[in-house]
C-alpha cells in the first residue's frame, strides 16, 4: 500500500538506549527581526548572534535542536502569544522565546521525500522542503529527509537508524516512507561519519 504523502517535519518519538521522551525542552531566542518562519518540527541551528534559525536545506552549522512553538508579546494587543511556529512578523517589538527539543540524543521521525529502504540506514542525510516549508494554518513544518543526499558527510543534519514502524507509511518501494532518525551535527556533540 503506497505511504501517506503528509510531511509533519521531524516529530520526537524517544531516547537513543530506549528511553521515553517525556517532553523535554529549553528556551532558545529568535530575532524579533528574522522574518523567516520557522514551523512546529523545523530543525533550528545557533547563530554567532546568540540567536537561534530554521535551518534550511544545505544551510550546515550545527543543530540546537526540534523547534516546538514560541511566546512573544502580540504587538497589536499588547497581550502574551503563544504559537507553534513563528511567522516572521516584522511587527513584533518583544522577546521572542522558542521552545526547542534540544536534547543530543532525542530520536525523532520524519517523512523521506521518496523510497526509503534498510540500506539507507546509517547513512546521513540533509533535509528537504518539497511542499513549502510549512503550513500557516497547523503550524507543522513540511521539512522531509532528502532520500537523494545519503552520504557520509559528517556535517549533515540527519542520521538515518530504521525504516518506521508507522503501518501508514512504512512501504520501502513507494515514496514517502517515514524514517527514524537522530539529529548528527548537534551543537553539544561532534557530528560523525556515516555508513553509505
Amino acid at each position: 500500500m503506497a505511504n501517506k504523502d503528509a510531511p509533519f517535519g521531524l516529530r520526537p518519538a524517544a531516547l537513543l538506549g530506549g528511553g521515553a521522551y517525556t517532553g523535554g525542552q529549553r528556551e532558545y531566542e529568535v530575532s524579533n527581526g528574522d522574518t523567516t518562519s520557522i514551523y512546529q518540527g523545523d530543525i533550528v541551528k545557533g547563530l554567532t548572534t546568540g540567536f537561534i534559525k530554521r535551518m534550511a536545506a544545505g544551510d550546515g552549522g550545527l543543530v540546537v535542536g526540534v523547534f516546538n512553538g514560541c511566546q512573544f508579546t502580540d504587538s497589536s494587543t499588547g497581550k502574551p502569544r503563544w504559537s507553534n511556529h513563528w511567522t516572521g512578523d516584522s511587527g513584533v517589538t518583544s522577546e521572542v522565546r522558542a521552545y526547542v527539543v534540544d536534547d543530543p540524543n532525542i530520536i525523532c521521525e520524519v517523512q523521506a521525500d521518496a523510497a526509503f529502504t534498510i540500506a539507507g540506514v546509517f547513512a546521513n542525510y540533509d533535509i528537504v522542503d518539497n511542499s513549502g516549508t510549512g503550513s500557516n494554518k497547523s503550524g507543522i513544518s513540511f521539512a522531509e529527509l532528502d532520500v537523494g543526499t545519503a552520504a557520509t558527510t559528517a556535517s549533515l543534519p540527519l542520521k538515518a537508524l530504521a525504516v518506521s514502524t508507522d503501518p501508514d507509511n512504512d512501504d520501502t518501494s513507494t515514496a514517502n516512507t517515514n524514517v527514524v532518525v537522530m539529529i548528527n551535527n548537534h551543537f553539544a556533540s561532534a557530528g560523525t561519519t556515516g555508513l553509505n
